[in-house]
């Protein structure tokens, strides 16, 4: 095991960019790959099903001209988050018990796995199951976020929280990016006789999905010593693992448990807001791929200047409280603009809000829910926060597409702007944390 000393914040942010490169490589692959599997698998089996699902929910939403597309890729990454949303904090807790450097390689090593099968996935069934086993192991954030947390004092832990922003920043900006030139080549029509082995038109960008995690298991097997006080853990040795809902449920009532919801309810409209995106931009300013992708580099560039200059400044003169309410007002404002936008400089008026609230926002949260939480329960406090992220990620694209078809875009909109008052009061009445 390397040495004893606690590693830099750089150390884990590389870890987290790393494994977030993996992770969003596929996301502007799914309407090409529903098309290869269709030819593929054809209209029966698992694929068949579940697009007569699709279908029929489109007629009672309301017949859209790509429906399928776009549920296809909602009920996938819907798939995703609710195995994260199960098992984020049992890793979590895990490595409250155990530490954090042995759970981020076991997590880094089941994502590897779930990227190998991916590159052989030549029927949709294998590609399923490839996506089951990686959001069975997709603990990684949550573990490294517990990291970050453990080598931060409570003074600048939304600092800290702020730069893994910036890696999801990153993450999110590049990872597609890389994805869609990858996409270009096809190694199973330049050498057909790998095509027998499963591997597809998709498995180039799966081989590069692996690679960044081969490099992720080496990097945190040789640079990520244990970050995790000995005596902490022995403090959470009697800690019993439950289900997410069950912790927050029973938990007593505080700060910390309201902090959760309050984000629940945060993604829950953004992620709805987030997936409904290119209808509006398609709908009302015809807007092809390569423009939606312009729109999503902007919003990733907001997001990297806030989490990296702005936060990392407002948290020590105004506290995370009030920086949290100020990204919630800014959120809110900004996806109200967007839903009333006919003209571009409106639209991106818009989305600059949406970014630079969700900026201060996202750091914040999760410095509270560290700084409400003991030092013997980060791991698993910040596992349940990530975990309901990812159920709220599953449930707000679904829901939010079919407000979308039935009550059109400004509605959809609006509403999600409304939504965001509950977050707002539920913020007022946080303690200031002690640090």
């Amino acid at each position: 095991m390397p040495s004893a000393r606690k590693p830099s914040l750089g150390v884990v942010f590389l870890t987290i960019f790393i494994d977030l490169l993996g992770f969003t490589i596929i996301f502007p692959l799914f309407p090409a790959m529903l098309d290869y599997y269709l030819r593929v698998d054809g209209s029966g089996g698992g694929l068949g099903w579940l697009l007569a699902r699709i279908d029929a929910f489109a007629q009672l939403a309301g017949s859209h001209s790509n429906y399928r597309v776009v549920l296809f890729g909602g009920v996938l990454g819907s798939l995703y988050g609710v195995l994260q949303f199960l098992f984020a904090p049992i890793w979590g807790a895990l490595s409250d018990r155990h530490g954090r450097r042995p759970v981020l390689l076991i997590t880094v090593a089941g994502t590897t796995l779930s990227y190998v099968l991916w590159f052989f996935s030549g029927s949709f069934l294998l590609f399923i199951v490839a996506r089951l086993i990686g959001g069975a192991f997709a603990g990684n954030l949550s573990v490294a976020t517990a990291a970050v947390a453990d080598v931060t004092t409570r003074a600048n832990r939304a600092k800290g929280m702020g730069l893994v922003g910036v890696a999801f920043g990153l993450g999110f900006l590049l990872g597609p990016a890389i994805g869609s030139i990858a996409a270009f080549h096809d190694l199973s029509a330049h050498h057909p006789w790998l095509a027998r082995l499963g591997v597809n038109p998709f498995s180039l960008p799966a081989l590069l999905s692996l690679a960044f995690s081969l490099l992720n298991l080496v990097w945190v097997w040789f640079r990520f010593p244990e970050t995790l006080d000995p005596a902490h853990r022995d403090a959470a040795e009697h800690i019993r693992i439950r289900h997410p809902l069950h912790e927050l449920i029973v938990a007593e009532a505080g700060p910390a448990r309201r902090t959760n919801w309050l984000y629940f309810i945060f993604i829950l409209s953004f992620s709805g807001m987030e997936f409904s995106l290119p209808f509006l931009a398609a709908e009302r300013f015809h807007y092809r791929p390569t423009d939606m992708f312009k729109i999503f580099v902007f919003l990733g560039l907001v997001l990297i200047l806030t989490q990296g200059g702005i936060v990392r400044r407002a948290v020590p003169r105004f506290g995370e409280k009030r920086v949290l309410l100020a990204g919630l007002l800014g959120v809110m404002i900004g996806t109200a603009l967007v839903g009333l936008s006919q003209s571009s400089i409106l639209l991106y008026a818009g989305l600059a809000g949406i970014g630079i609230g969700s900026g201060l926002t996202n750091p914040t949260i999760s410095a509270l829910v560290s700084l409400y939480s003991p030092a013997s329960q980060q791991g698993r406090m910040l596992g349940v926060f990530r975990s309901l992220g990812s159920l709220a990620r599953a449930i707000g694209p679904i829901v939010a597409c079919g407000l979308y078809w039935w009550l059109g875009a400004t509605t959809t909109y609006l509403l999600a702007a409304a939504v965001l008052l509950a977050p707002g009061l539920m913020a007022l009445p946080l303690p200031r944390p002690n640090k």
